[in-house]
């Protein structure tokens, strides 16, 4: 029987914040918006590109936040361009792929980046070719949606019983939840475990290693 995990990417395999917020800061000032807080870019981490902006700016038309997601895009690839762009791996993450790859598990991604962002991120680090799926915004509506988590199992021939997430923020929880699958929560990431709990997550991981003992008595096999 197939297992697979299912990894978010910002705040769960790297610490994406400090970029996320720069570009979003250049974008903001370029349009003569307020920039928002580091705190309150933390809050949308984990949508989609347009709709995480909407989160931001309510007051904005549709076409407005369409308008500053390719403002970010364009502040986001300058940033890489000029070597602005830091996405460390969270300490643990490498081992605790090695123990659930070792267990028999297979791994995926479920995010809102981009195909070419998760790409870059994922080869920076050397693990792009330990997922058997990647799933990003740029073929699926926004978490809290199921379609990502669903073709993530769909394309390794998992069910949603012998299926887990791993996310840090509600969004990827209420993925979890809503394709079937236990999510646990990503405690070292950007939302806190009372809302992670409040969302849907069967338990909550302190460090990503604490996943291996949470998967083994929440997860079926």
């Amino acid at each position: 029987m197939t297992r697979l995990a299912i990894f978010d990417c910002d705040g769960t395999l790297v610490d994406s914040g400090a970029n996320i917020h720069a570009a979003l800061a250049e974008s903001f000032a370029a349009n003569g918006l307020p920039v928002p807080s580091p705190e309150r870019c933390r809050r949308i981490i984990g949508l989609s590109l347009v709709e995480a902006i909407a989160e931001l700016t309510p007051d904005l038309s549709a076409g407005d936040h369409v308008r500053l997601a390719e403002d970010y895009k364009r502040a986001f690839m300058d940033m890489r361009v000029a070597g602005r762009v830091e996405e460390p791996l969270f300490d643990g993450i490498l081992e605790l792929l090695d123990a659930l790859e070792a267990d028999g598990w297979l791994l995926a991604v479920a995010t809102g980046k981009s195909d070419r962002g998760l790409r870059h991120c994922l080869d920076t680090h050397g693990i792009h070719a330990r997922f058997v799926s990647l799933q990003t915004a740029d073929r699926h509506p926004s978490k809290p949606h199921p379609s990502m988590a669903e073709q993530a199992m769909a394309d390794a021939g998992a069910s949603p019983a012998t299926t887990f997430v791993v996310g840090d923020t509600s969004f990827d929880m209420g993925m979890a939840v809503s394709a079937g699958t236990c999510g646990i929560g990503a405690g070292w990431g950007y939302h806190d475990a009372a809302e992670l709990l409040a969302a849907g997550a069967s338990a909550v991981a302190e460090r990503p290693f604490d996943v291996l003992d949470l998967v083994r008595s929440h997860v079926g096999a």
